[in-house]
């Protein structure tokens, strides 16, 4: 299985409290992944988790990845969005 990660990855929580909630990589850095959510995990309180306690969807959000490419801000509606999407995409 491939373990890199990339900003905009939509990942699932293996561990911890937030275990099978929905994420959206926001940054990567060495063995650690940023993770939020824009609901419990807001933008401002970005969750700092290791690259072995996510897993990947293979959903990937687009506009998430640009906009942070760009360096520009995303809001939390975006990652709600984003997330939500990629759940109506599974059912």
């Amino acid at each position: 299985m491939d373990d890199s990660f990339s900003i905009g990855d939509i990942v699932l929580s293996k561990a911890g409290r937030d275990s099978g909630k929905l994420f959206v990589v926001v940054a990567v850095e060495g063995i650690y992944a940023y993770i939020c959510d824009g609901d419990i995990r807001k933008t401002g309180t970005t969750k700092k988790k290791k690259i072995k306690h996510i897993k990947k969807t293979g959903g990937f959000s687009e506009y998430i990845a640009g906009k942070l490419a760009e360096g520009a801000k995303v809001t939390n509606t975006e990652l709600r969005r984003a997330i939500s999407e990629f759940e109506e995409t599974l059912n």
